[in-house]
């Protein structure tokens, strides 16, 4: 374990000696890791908004989530699946741009949503229910499409989730 320590430890010095500051440092860890995507809709009042979504399915790549990310197309998100059903809380550490928020139950329907969240903050964004997956896209998506709690979220991990065994 301490050996494990040292080494991290001198990964991170090499970082800052050579001049790479925590930004190069996160690039470099967001290009080792290599997220499953998926496309999902949501359906509102106003309509079928589709997304193409990274699965963040791992405790590293829920860790890392859109951590050193410099911007986020509009129909782009990260789609963060704990397996099982429970309340859950994020932070933005690390987290440069603003995100919306939208924290999903195992059967699809939007329970809560954290609108516009503040990057950096490492103030708690808890879902205030219990959910299974989260959705997080860019600040301001909800409110411009009408995305409200109740609504329903849509896609092949989601549907799995629903089914037995």
């Amino acid at each position: 374990m301490f050996a494990l320590l040292v080494a991290l430890l001198a990964g991170a010095v090499v970082g800052v000696a050579s001049g790479e500051g925590v930004f190069a440092q996160g690039a470099r860890a967001e290009a080792a890791l290599e997220l499953r995507r998926e496309t999902l809709f949501v359906i509102s009042a106003s309509g079928r908004h589709r997304f193409d979504v990274e699965i963040a399915e791992t405790p590293r790549a829920r860790a890392r989530g859109l951590m050193y990310r410099e911007a986020l197309a509009p129909d782009a998100g990260m789609l963060f699946d704990f397996q099982e059903e429970r309340e859950v809380a994020f932070w933005m550490k690390n987290t440069l741009i603003p995100l919306d928020m939208i924290f999903i139950e195992a059967s699809g329907r939007v329970a809560h949503i954290a609108r516009e969240t503040e990057p950096l903050s490492e103030d708690l964004v808890p879902s205030r229910a219990v959910v299974r997956f989260v959705l997080e896209v860019p600040g301001g998506t909800a409110a411009q499409l009408g995305i409200v709690p109740g609504d329903v979220v849509q896609s092949d991990l989601i549907g799995s989730a629903g089914q037995p065994g």
